[in-house]
């Protein structure tokens, strides 16, 4: 990586914001900009126009406590374009006078850093044969499908009929596939294919239907209603609902050891280790422990709801994540990147999940609506409030694309494109 760029000269607008010019060097590829500030604080907004006439890249600053990193492209010396999956301005341009003076640090310098160099000059293309952008809508119907083909026929419909008909009921019901379109995507960003994290994928998402089972029965959350249909107890009850749970769990684990292709088996061994880690006593079910001995208190912190969150939510979809990586060949360090990157999505998840529960309708989640407010659990919204809690999570979400910098960020793409779909999706 060459020196960075630091771009000293600062100067403030009339809406007071802070920019300065970078002018393009003669090299070119893959940069990204960093505002450095005196003491600590956070930049709130970094975003980059282009002057084609005057050759120079104008970088716009508003900052009030951190720093984020972004990176663009720089096709040529007269045209600069953004990364289709690192867009700019994830918030909202806030003048400075707005901020409050106490916690404001004055920019001290942005630089920029080249990280990628392009071996070959590419031409300025302003035809509609230009390389299309990610579609992320086809990418999840694609992997989903996929899942959901692996899913029919690893469950299939034998004997004992009645558990197996409660297995697929719950199994099969829809959803979005989240936590197998991560696992998968984790794989082929470190060089695996789909085929060597498909047994993984359907295991987590074996494990993730246990959990909604067993978070539905009376004596947990007595819920109703899952993704628009009634849940498993109230259609095969609770006895046979508590056993369909159980053998999915069961089977996760011999689907995952018995069908995995093209995987050194001292992959697959610690892939199962890592799984069994998210989900025991000091993973998901830490995490349900925890949430359900906190109805009801009163002087439960921000602390105290993010060890449930981390553990209840993040801690399989981390799994998800660091299970594909494992599989598809990651080096340690790629796979503590990745395990940081689905840790803040995992919380992301969570928060989003907080503000939706008190946002949306039934109809609209596809579940119990308010159920958290009825139950008197901790939330994020209780505890800071809906406005805040949005903020963290937009906050959650950048600190998770941060960790994907270092990998080629074509294949990045859909990771980067589920965080932002965890971020604002709407059930």
């Amino acid at each position: 990586m060459m020196s960075p760029y630091v771009l000293k000269t600062l100067s403030t607008d009339q809406k007071g914001l802070y920019h300065t010019s970078f002018k393009v060097p003669d090299v070119y590829g893959v940069f990204q900009f960093k505002v450095s500030t005196k003491g600590s604080g956070t930049l709130a907004c970094l975003f980059p126009t282009e002057d084609k006439k005057n050759n120079i890249f104008v970088v716009m600053a508003s900052v009030n406590l951190g720093t984020w990193v972004h990176s663009c492209s720089i096709f040529n010396q007269a045209s600069l374009s953004r990364s289709r999956s690192q867009p700019f301005s994830p918030f909202k341009r806030v003048p400075m006078s707005l901020m409050s003076s106490k916690k404001t640090k004055r920019p001290i310098s942005i630089s920029a850093v080249l990280t990628k160099e392009e071996e070959t000059l590419r031409e300025e293309d302003n035809s509609n044969n230009s390389k299309p952008t990610f579609d992320f809508k086809s990418y999840m119907i694609q992997k989903a499908d996929s899942v959901n083909q692996a899913l029919d026929g690893a469950v299939s419909l034998r004997e004992p009929r009645k558990i197996h008909e409660a297995m697929r009921y719950s199994l099969l019901a829809g959803g979005k596939r989240v936590r197998p379109m991560l696992c998968i995507a984790a794989c082929e960003l470190v060089g695996g294919d789909e085929s060597m994290a498909m047994s993984a994928a359907c295991a987590v998402e074996m494990i993730h239907t246990m959990s909604l089972i067993h978070d539905d029965l009376p004596c947990m959350d007595n819920d109703d209603l899952r993704r628009g249909k009634p849940t498993n107890h109230k259609v095969f009850g609770e006895d046979v609902a508590v056993l369909a749970g159980d053998a999915l769990l069961a089977f996760a684990f011999e689907y995952m050891a018995v069908s995995t292709v093209g995987v050194a088996p001292s992959r697959v061994v610690r892939a199962i280790g890592e799984l069994a880690i998210s989900i025991g006593s000091e993973g998901l079910v830490a995490g349900q422990v925890v949430d359900i001995n906190s109805e009801g208190l009163t002087d439960v912190g921000l602390e105290h709801l993010e060890f449930i969150h981390v553990h209840k939510t993040a801690a399989l979809l981390e799994g998800a994540v660091v299970l594909g990586a494992i599989l598809g060949g990651g080096s340690d360090d790629e796979v503590e990147k990745l395990r940081k990157f689905a840790r803040c999505i995992g919380l992301l998840f969570q928060v989003v999940d907080d503000i939706l529960d008190v946002t949306k309708s039934s109809k609209e989640l596809g579940k119990t609506a308010g159920k958290d407010l009825v139950a008197d659990k901790v939330t994020y919204p209780k505890l800071i409030g809906i406005e805040k809690s949005r903020e963290f999570a937009n906050k959650l979400n950048m600190e998770a694309q941060e960790q994907l910098l270092g990998f080629d960020q074509e294949k990045a793409t859909p990771l980067i494109a589920l965080a932002n779909y965890i971020s604002h999706r709407q059930n």
